[in-house]
């Protein structure tokens, strides 16, 4: 994909639902931030709130294999947060199917439900970042 084609994808990406998504994200990660102990799980939230402001042109990939704290932490997110974000996800790509030029919006959309379920473990890089399985 080139960097114009990217490009158009974000503006409308962020005309049509990013910002909101992305707005989601920081009040998540404020509310998280008010507590000394749910401070991770703010960094995450903001982390993500760039990703779903500008999506197009990168990706979301395992930052290696994850230890029991980050396991019940993505546990407690789920609950708590991770479930209403991903239901938003949900609930904003379907509108973006109707149109043929929302398809890859809506797709998009949903390939940040695992993310906003379970943030802790997970790096955003740029797509790039990949040549074949090999990281650069």
């Amino acid at each position: 994909m080139t960097d114009l084609v990217r490009g158009i994808l974000n503006i409308i990406w962020l005309v049509f639902g990013g910002l909101w998504l992305a707005l989601g994200y920081v009040l998540a990660g404020i509310i998280c931030c008010v507590l000394i102990v749910t401070i991770p799980f703010g960094i995450a939230s903001f982390r993500i709130a760039g990703y779903a402001l500008w999506p197009f042109g990168r990706t979301v990939v395992d930052n290696g294999p994850v230890g029991a704290f980050s396991t019940l932490g993505n546990i407690i997110w789920i609950i708590f947060a991770g479930i209403w974000i991903a239901i938003g996800h949900v609930v904003t790509a379907i509108p973006m199917f109707v149109s043929i030029i929302g398809i890859p919006l809506g797709i998009a959309n949903l390939k940040m439900i695992p993310v906003s379920l379970m943030p802790l473990g997970k790096v955003i890089v740029p797509s790039d970042y990949f040549i074949g399985d090999v990281r650069r």
